[in-house]
C-alpha cells in the first residue's frame, strides 16, 4: 500500500507539474541554461502581450512566487538548523521585504515570451476574443475546469495503478514469483 501510496503521489506530481509549467518557468532563474532566445518584439507586440497576460489574470501565477520561494528556502534550511528557528523567522521577513516586487520581472519576460511566439496581429486578435463573452466565460470557468480535470485525473491515476499493480501481480505469480 505504502508503494501505492508513492505512484500516487508521483503521479499527482507529474500532473501538477504539467499544469503547472508555466509557473514553474515563471519562478526558473533568469540565467537557467536552456533558456529560449527570444527575438526583439515591437512595443506594439508587448503591450498587446501585456494586455493579453492582464485579461488572463497572469499575475496570479506568480504574484506570491517571492514569499512561496522565501518560505521553501527558510524550511529547507530549518530543516538542519532547528536551533535558528526564530532567527530564520526574522530573516525571511527581512528577505521577502527586500525581494518585494521582484515578480514584475517575471511579468516582463513572459510579454517577451508571448511576442515571440505570436504575431502582434495574433496578440490583438487574442485580446479582442477575450473580451468577448465567451473569452470572459472562458477566462472564468478555464481555473474550475483545470481543477476537475485533474481531480478526474488523479482519480483515473489512482485506478490505473491499481490496476496496472494487480496486472504486475498476475504475470509474476504465472511465472512462480509472486510478489506482495
Amino acid at each position: 500500500m505504502k508503494y501505492l501510496s508513492q505512484m500516487m503521489f508521483a503521479g499527482s506530481l507529474a500532473v501538477g507539474l504539467a499544469f503547472s509549467g508555466a509557473a514553474a518557468r515563471a519562478q526558473a532563474p533568469a540565467q537557467a541554461p536552456a533558456q529560449q532566445q527570444l527575438k526583439p518584439a515591437s512595443p506594439a507586440a508587448l503591450a498587446a502581450a501585456k494586455e493579453l497576460l492582464t485579461l488572463k489574470n497572469a499575475q496570479a501565477m506568480y504574484a506570491s512566487a517571492i514569499p512561496n520561494i522565501v518560505q521553501r528556502t527558510k524550511a529547507a534550511l530549518l530543516q538542519n538548523n532547528l536551533n535558528y528557528q526564530k532567527d530564520l523567522d526574522e530573516v525571511a521577513q527581512v528577505i521577502a521585504k527586500e525581494f518585494a516586487g521582484r515578480e514584475a520581472e517575471v511579468s516582463e519576460q513572459m510579454a517577451k515570451i508571448y511576442a515571440n511566439d505570436f504575431t502582434e496581429q495574433e496578440l490583438k486578435d487574442l485580446v479582442t476574443f477575450y473580451k468577448t463573452p465567451l473569452g470572459k466565460k472562458l477566462l472564468a470557468e478555464e481555473p474550475r475546469a483545470i481543477a476537475a480535470s485533474m481531480g478526474y485525473m488523479n482519480q483515473w491515476a489512482l485506478q490505473m495503478t491499481e490496476k496496472v499493480s494487480e496486472q504486475f501481480r498476475a504475470e509474476m505469480k504465472k511465472r512462480n514469483k509472486p510478489i506482495i
